[in-house]
């Protein structure tokens, strides 16, 4: 009789207290959109899903699930299994919970008679809840409150669907959704009866064993009077009970890009990037294919990323890798890595920037022992050849290594770094004898993310902006900075752009030869570990790397036979609409034919081009073929002055009476062909043929 006494001098307590409390109960509605699933999403664009990402690890909740969209089976089930008068009842089940007083005040133990609305209310009210295995007086006579209140407000629709998003059913699965997916890989609205029996047997003993899971699913399926087979049901159960999570994301297409921006986020956030899924989808593929397709040439990672020019938006950022489980979580996108010969087009438009050079100038294409203090450094060329006299135009765009070498030792390597640290390039933290002219070859580590933006600059007229992967309003304008000049720039597109320049080592036909007007480069680091290319049209730069992330080497990889194929893919399908034409030339060029037979009209900064000169009198044959006029000749700083030789080249075969004139000096030495040793200065070299009349002169410099 005490028991009975504290029972109902507690219930009438609680009821007292809980007078104003039961108004704090949220709606519906408001449980609705409190709702955290334990995935973040990345949307492309246009809103579409790029990649599901989970980023609650304590718990495993999906999309909220509309009760239409569950099956009739599972709540039939469950209404068998935890509330047979749930329609009829207005929150508490009397009939119910008076044989639980009386099992708990007989000291049986009966559980407790909590109906569907009782345990939502456990939910959405701490105070209700418990930890231990049963409810203190307390708890549940607020539970009977706070689930009359609930019953007055909402419908019993609204709280079926509440209760089956929020009950854990094993383990971390909370919800329906999850709990379908997870154990069954399926959605909640094609769970069939055996499935059913499983997930309502699992709401009272969500960790229960493949014994006594089995028995509550045996004991419901004969309430139920299914008739569902108990070998179906039970290989199912032992099927569950092996742990395996069924849960795949619902979109898997940018996974580093997704890990990039949603990282240290809370669980259900929404990022809206600058990615196109169509473009995302394309790429991936395409990269993918290729990379397998080297898999013989030891290739096994590839990375992508295409940049919109004029805003600088991520379209693409693919990292792949051919094996997972040495590159799943591996950036190839913003791993820094050897960059070959691309940096080449940075090196030649700083020194036309400087005056240095011009896109006519002729540089020497021969062997060059380049002395360290730890030995002899002589670049040579990728097909083990070398060319002689060559202008800049076509040591660029063919990627002569001498010529590039050359063209540093003019710069100078602190004054290049300067300008790649301009061009967003980081790490680049030592000094110019650190990396010395190995320096124009790709010395430097930086990464395909770095890169690709930097060569954006070169489409942009020189001007640097940072590339970004979010476009959220409100978000600062990215600054810009201005490396190159507009007319360098230009000039080094144009090269880039030259398929016959470049046919001297690629060849016409290859994949850097697109329909539409585009100019890229490609680059090998040393022993082969490194593939890239990297080039833009008038909308786009797209940046590719094939490799190896542990920095094995590849067999017989070229940046034409690696990347460059999937390069132009990209390319091509971004062009499949739209028309990429040559840019207009800015102010401040001059187009104009240099001196020689041969050569075509070449782009000059002002200032730069050469002067016109009275040819009328060159007797036929009688003329100076080397060095050109305006020709810049670098002197090696580490080779003794003495030994550093200089060719003059003359059209005077067979006439004896031509002689050379340097700064108005007749040379001692005759014939087609003298070497000079080199000063420093500028020099008028003249050639005379017959009474001593000058023929032929040009104008040159030796720094």
């Amino acid at each position: 009789m005490n028991n009975i006494l504290k029972f109902i001098l507690a219930f009438f307590a609680v009821a007292i207290l809980l007078a104003g409390e039961a108004h704090a109960l949220p709606s519906f509605q408001e449980v609705r959109q409190a709702h955290v699933k334990s995935d973040s999403l990345l949307l492309d664009r246009q809103g579409v899903i790029l990649h599901e990402l989970r980023a609650d690890k304590q718990g495993r909740r999906l999309d909220w699930t509309a009760l239409d969209d569950i099956s009739p089976s599972l709540k039939e089930a469950v209404l068998c299994s935890e509330d047979k008068r749930f329609y009829a009842h207005a929150g508490v089940d009397y009939q119910a919970l008076g044989a639980a007083a009386l099992g708990y005040l007989s000291g049986s133990g009966q559980r407790g008679a909590s109906t569907i609305t009782m345990q939502l209310a456990s939910f959405l009210n701490k105070g209700a809840a418990t930890r231990v295995r049963q409810r203190t007086l307390s708890q549940k006579t607020t539970q009977i409150f706070l689930a009359r209140d609930i019953e007055k407000r909402w419908s019993k629709n609204e709280i079926l669907e509440a209760y089956l998003n929020l009950v854990t059913f094993r383990g971390e699965y909370s919800g329906v959704a999850a709990a379908s997916r997870g154990l069954f890989g399926k959605n909640p609205h094609g769970l069939d009866r055996a499935e059913s029996l499983i997930l309502a047997s699992l709401i009272r003993a969500p960790n229960a064993g493949v014994r006594a899971l089995t028995v509550r699913v045996q004991n419901l399926n004969r309430q139920l009077a299914w008739n569902v087979a108990n070998a179906a049901a039970q290989g199912k159960v032992q099927e569950l009970c092996l742990g395996i999570d069924h849960i795949q994301p619902r979109a898997n297409l940018a996974p580093h890009a997704a890990r990039l921006l949603l990282k240290d986020q809370p669980a259900g956030t929404r990022i809206r990037s600058t990615l196109d899924a169509r473009l995302q989808k394309f790429a991936a593929e395409h990269l993918a294919r290729q990379v397998n397709a080297l898999a013989d040439q030891n290739a096994r990672q590839g990375a992508l990323v295409v940049l919109e020019n004029k805003t600088g938006d991520v379209l693409a950022y693919v990292s792949y890798s051919a094996q997972t489980s040495a590159g799943t979580f591996v950036d190839g996108v913003r791993a820094r890595r050897q960059t070959g010969s691309t940096l080449k087009p940075f090196l030649y438009a700083t020194a036309f920037d400087q005056r240095l050079l011009t896109a006519a100038s002729v540089l020497d294409d021969s062997p060059l022992d380049v002395a360290y203090p730890f030995g002899i450094y002589q670049p040579g060329n990728y097909d083990l050849s070398f060319h002689g006299p060559v202008s800049a135009r076509i040591a660029l765009a063919s990627s002569l290594n001498v010529p590039a070498v050359r063209t540093l030792s003019l710069v100078g390597t602190e004054s290049f770094l300067n300008i790649l640290r301009e061009l967003g390039i980081r790490h680049l933290e030592e000094s110019g004898d650190f990396y010395g002219l190995s320096l124009a070859l790709g010395s430097a580590d930086m990464s395909l993310w770095e890169l690709t933006n930097a060569y954006r600059a070169l489409a942009n007229r020189g001007v640097w902006s940072e590339a970004h992967l979010t476009s959220e309003p409100g978000r600062p304008a990215a600054s810009r900075k201005s490396v190159f000049s507009p007319a360098a720039a230009f000039i080094v597109a144009d090269i880039l752009a030259d398929r016959d320049a470049r046919s001297s080592t690629f060849g016409l036909e290859n994949p850097l030869a697109t329909r539409y007007w585009s100019a890229v480069k490609t680059g090998t680091s040393k022993d082969m570990r490194d593939n890239w290319c990297v080039g833009f049209s008038q909308r786009y730069t797209v940046g590719v790397w094939v490799g190896n992330f542990s920095g094995a080497s590849m067999w017989n990889v070229s940046g034409i036979a690696g990347a460059a194929p999937v390069w132009c893919t990209v390319m091509n399908d971004l062009h499949a609409r739209d028309a990429s034409f040559h840019p207009a030339a800015p102010a401040g060029l001059v187009r104009t034919k240099p001196p020689g037979e041969n050569d075509r009209p070449e782009w000059f900064i002002a200032g730069t081009q050469p002067e016109n000169r009275e040819t009328t009198s060159v007797r036929k044959g009688c003329r100076i073929i080397y060095p050109p006029a305006g020709t810049l000749i670098a002197l090696d700083p580490d080779i003794p002055g003495h030994l550093q030789k200089v060719s003059f080249v003359s059209g005077a075969a067979g006439s004896a009476s031509s002689h050379w004139v340097l700064d108005d000096l007749t040379l001692p030495d005759q014939g087609e062909t003298i070497l000079w040793t080199p000063q420093p200065g500028r020099h008028v070299l003249a050639l005379t043929c017959g009474q001593n009349k000058i023929v032929d002169s040009v104008e040159f410099e030796v720094k």
